[in-house]
């Protein structure tokens, strides 16, 4: 008998290897190769959630809107049904973090779930600064697999709407990694 597939701490993993391991990112929504099928990270939203994400942040500038994604998780596609408003907790720096409150999360979750409806992300605003992750919005990730959606408020005006799907196996290793938006 050959050497064991899986040795040390890990070994009782199932040796079929994750799908997620197996994808590689190659330009353009769909690929195939090798028989395989590769996807590219796409959030789909309704034009009408997609403004009410941005004028939220309008709305609550110069501080940090948040709020929860619900939908459908699809492959590497991910379809918001409805944006779901939050209140930004944070008393001691609001301009710049967010928090929601736990319990407003489990009576979200718990209404989307009657509904047929997943937490599919999150999304927040940063007032005068980048649509892009920072390194809080990192560490303040936790739900992998999920998107992140991140709207630019400059000076009171949503000028830049960016997704980030967070992935790996655990805090150690997670990632941000650029997403599709594509709004119907």
């Amino acid at each position: 008998m050959g050497p064991a597939l899986f040795s040390g701490p890990n070994r009782n993993v199932h040796p079929e290897p994750s799908r997620h391991l197996l994808r590689i990112r190659l330009p353009g929504p769909l690929r195939h190769d090798f028989g395989f099928r590769y996807f590219e990270p796409m959030l789909k939203i309704t034009k009408t959630d997609y403004d009410a994400l941005r004028h939220h942040g309008e709305e609550t500038y110069p501080h940090e809107c948040c709020g929860v994604l619900l939908g459908k998780f699809g492959d590497d596609i991910h379809t918001v049904t409805s944006a779901v408003r939050c209140g930004n907790t944070r008393d001691d720096s609001p301009h710049n973090r967010y928090n929601i409150d736990p319990r407003e999360l489990v009576k979200i979750q718990s209404e989307g779930r009657k509904r047929g409806e997943d937490i599919v992300g999150f999304y927040h605003s940063h007032p005068d600064h980048p649509a892009q992750w920072s390194p809080t919005d990192l560490a303040d990730a936790h739900w992998i697999g999920c998107s992140y959606v991140i709207t630019r408020v400059a000076k009171g005006k949503a000028d830049a709407t960016n997704s980030f799907k967070l992935s790996g196996m655990d805090e150690n290793d997670k990632k941000f990694s650029d997403e599709k938006i594509e709004v119907s």
